[in-house]
């Protein structure tokens, strides 16, 4: 089965990081305060930054106060889009993102499974954004908060 690697799993965590600051009216935030926050190493932030710059997600401000934001509100962006932009697909088989890859789709069963278990994994992370991230996480905070006051 096809896992979202360390690169999407980190830049969805970068893209966290980036909505939550976004909503505190941060407009740049170095990649070394998300690195220290988040326990990530520097530099593997930095390469991840290019395709979210690239896919128009993030924008970067050089110099002394530089650093990255969100080019939208964390409402407006998609869990599929970071993820297309960093692990270039949700799908789980080569066959489902390019039909050239095999010359056996035209009969072939499994590619019907395939892209049907592609296609709900796609629906899903589009139906979400970085703001309902955002949201669940302080729901999951308020949570504990009541259940340590309860204890």
């Amino acid at each position: 089965m096809k896992r979202i690697t360390t690169k999407g799993h980190y830049g969805l965590r970068l893209m966290v990081q980036l909505a939550r600051q976004y909503q505190e009216g941060k407009t740049s935030v170095p990649i070394k305060a998300i690195a220290r926050d988040e326990g990530l190493s520097m530099q593997y932030l930095q390469q991840m930054t290019i395709p979210l710059q690239i896919h128009n997600l993030i924008k970067s401000t050089r110099g002394p106060r530089g650093g990255h934001t969100l080019t939208r509100k964390p409402s407006e962006i998609r869990l599929c889009e970071i993820l297309n932009a960093l692990e270039g697909t949700c799908g789980l088989v080569e066959c489902v993102d390019d039909a050239a890859f095999c010359d056996q789709i035209d009969d072939c069963g499994l590619f019907e499974i395939w892209k049907g278990a592609s296609d709900i994994l796609e629906n899903y992370f589009n139906r979400h954004t970085l703001q309902d991230v955002l949201d669940i996480g302080d729901r999951k905070i308020a949570s504990a908060g009541k259940k340590a006051k309860a204890g």
